[in-house]
């Protein structure tokens, strides 16, 4: 009797062994797995942290290219919300809501400097005022900027604005800008451009022509040589008012080499090779980023 006794309590012992480890080992898989879920969830909580900071990153980045460019006004906070952008309409923008952008310095700052305007306007037609034209009273039948930006700030149809734009690039200072750098290569312009200094030189060039070599500048990926032969055939007093009109004139010209020689009695020959440039357009390059999680 008693050994059965004793063979009950060690087989329930037993039986509550098994039950303990049964816990033990239910309860270490159910840790584990909670463990794992909670670097699981920590994991996903970083990455869309990391998400949420780069995309703050990007909105901040778009919002300073809309203030620093003038094509809205300023937002009410640091960055524009979804509200602000779609009221946003840039041919509503005026220049003097967007003071220190690019927009404001261009139409206002450059577009009205006194040096810059000093280059006259009569080669083209389009810059006569038509009011102006047909009143005798003008002594200047060209638009000042004052009037320029006048029909620029009351065009209420996008053609009327394209119209205005276009005058001001042409007929105020900003024509200097393409003119000192095209944004294309334009030999008969740079053709052009040489011939008119011969003729405000008084002179009629023996020949110029360009060479057709065309090469990237040393000192920027966008900027382009294009080079001209020009010979030279007067006295030296006329050779030396066309080289310092030359050197003299608002686009660049860089004369690489050069042959003098004398022709008789103050004749000189000069043949020279020159280099002018031009800058291909710019363009908003947009990047891609990738997130991935861990860091990689």
């Amino acid at each position: 009797m008693a050994r059965e006794i004793s063979i009950t309590k060690r087989a329930k012992i037993s039986q509550a062994q098994q039950y303990m480890l049964l816990s033990v080992l239910g309860a270490s898989v159910v840790l584990g797995i909670a463990v794992s879920l909670v670097i699981h969830f920590f994991s996903q909580i970083a990455f869309n942290a990391k998400v949420v900071s780069e995309e703050d990153a990007t909105i901040v980045v778009y919002s300073n290219a809309i203030k620093n460019i003038g094509i809205c006004q300023k937002p009410s906070g640091s960055t524009y919300s979804d509200d602000e952008l779609k009221k946003c309409n840039p041919d509503n923008v005026s220049v003097s809501s967007v003071p220190g952008s690019l927009r404001s310095n261009i139409l206002e700052s450059m577009a009205d400097n006194p040096s810059l305007s000093a280059v006259p306007k009569e080669d083209s037609s389009t810059c006569i005022n038509p009011v102006k034209a047909s009143d005798p009273k003008y002594k200047n039948k060209y638009y000042t900027y004052n009037e320029l930006q006048e029909k620029y700030n009351k065009a209420s149809t996008a053609q009327e604005l394209v119209d205005a734009t276009n005058l001001i690039q042409t007929c105020s200072a900003l024509r200097v800008i393409p003119d000192a750098l095209p944004a294309f290569k334009n030999e008969e312009a740079l053709l052009a451009s040489l011939n008119k200094i011969f003729i405000i030189s008084n002179w009629e060039p023996e020949s110029i022509s360009p060479t057709g070599e065309v090469e990237l500048a040393d000192f920027g990926t966008n900027l382009n040589k294009l080079s001209v032969r020009l010979s030279i055939e007067t006295d030296a007093a006329e050779t030396r008012t066309i080289l310092d009109n030359i050197e003299r004139s608002i686009r660049d010209f860089d004369i690489n080499r050069a042959t003098i020689e004398w022709r008789g009695e103050n004749a000189l020959s000069l043949q020279a090779h020159a280099t002018a440039y031009y800058m291909d357009p710019s363009t908003v390059i947009e990047s891609t980023k990738t997130i991935t999680p861990g860091g990689k």
